[in-house]
């Protein structure tokens, strides 16, 4: 047998899409009604198919539709290239109308509470149609298994196996409440941090360590420094964190977005502001999302519209520190 001629084979492209549809819906009546053509039609479109291709791809019975093992080796082989065609044809047709629909996204709570939920109003203003379902968790639950388009992860490894965006860059910062050092003093360098109560965020480890850079040009000589701390209270949230400091209860290290209006109002001031706190808290936010060939409209705009509200960071007004 002659190969066919690529004109010849281009014309035969939709009826290996209705094969696809038959091996999906298992009969030519289900299949007709999903395509909305007569079930003559999808006989007819299937018969040319198995004529062209030279072998049966189809086994009729009274009772039942199935492949063969070539028109099976067929559907499947090419199921994918369909599923890419529509997607992309879903691409462009959502260029031609508003974003819409419920966007499900995934955040820490207290930079939720204190960062997004601020800056997710005028998104929701500029994009009437989009609705925004928000869920506070600390937890770095599985994104995809959740159900969930879009999470914002405050990380410095972002998980390999989603896509990650950038957002901004994030720091640590170490604070007290002016009334804490003025009872206990200001330790004049990271190793005198072991004297004081220690607010921390727990870990597995037995033994807390909080770890320091020098920072400037003046500290170019010292070397990084690594602290066993300790205290009366820790939390697994930087907000409970924040709020104990400014009890009083001790000097801890918090991501600058949520250091940054205690700062601010004077409540906290920074400590030790020649040093780097490190690895306490990621150093990045990231917008992730499971892999998909399509990228819906919405989760993309959400993303751009995020970037350019937190481009600026989180600017700290430390206060005087020593």
């Amino acid at each position: 047998m002659q190969c066919m001629t690529d004109k010849k084979i281009t014309a035969l492209w939709s009826h290996v899409h209705w094969l696809s549809v038959l091996a999906d819906q298992g009969s030519f009546t289900r299949a007709a009604e999903f395509l909305n053509v007569s079930k003559a039609a999808m006989s007819q479109r299937i018969a040319e198919l198995e004529e062209a291709a030279g072998v049966p791809l189809v086994r009729r019975t009274t009772r039942s539709v199935r492949l063969t093992e070539a028109g099976q080796q067929l559907a499947e082989s090419t199921r994918g290239a369909f599923d890419h065609i529509a997607d992309s044809f879903e691409a462009v047709r959502e260029q031609a109308i508003s974003p819409q629909g419920t966007l499900r996204l995934s955040a820490p709570v207290a930079l939720a509470r204190q960062q997004l939920v601020p800056r997710l109003a005028g998104f929701l203003k500029q994009n009437p149609r989009i609705r925004i379902e928000l869920d506070l968790s600390d937890q770095l639950s599985s994104v995809a298994g959740e159900g969930f388009d879009l999470a914002i992860r405050h990380t410095s490894t972002p998980p390999q196996n989603y896509v990650a965006w950038a957002l901004c860059a994030v720091r640590s910062v170490l604070v007290a409440s002016p009334a804490y050092l003025e009872r206990n003093g200001w330790p004049e360098d990271p190793a005198a941090l072991a004297a004081h109560a220690c607010l921390h965020y727990p870990r597995r480890q037995s033994t807390t360590v909080w770890t320091f850079e020098p920072v400037g040009k003046r500290q170019a000589n010292r070397k990084r420094c690594v602290v066993p701390v300790s205290g009366p209270f820790a939390v697994n949230n930087s907000e409970g964190l924040r709020q104990a400091a400014q009890e009083g209860l001790g000097i801890t290290v918090l991501p600058d977005f949520s250091a940054q209006q205690a700062l601010a109002r004077g409540d906290l001031v920074q400590v030790l502001p020649n040093w780097q706190p490190a690895g306490v808290f990621g150093d990045s936010l990231y917008a992730i999302r499971p892999y998909t060939p399509h990228v819906p409209r919405a989760s993309q705009l959400l993303v751009a519209y995020l970037r350019e509200a937190l481009r600026a960071g989180f600017p700290l007004e430390p206060g005087s520190g020593s």
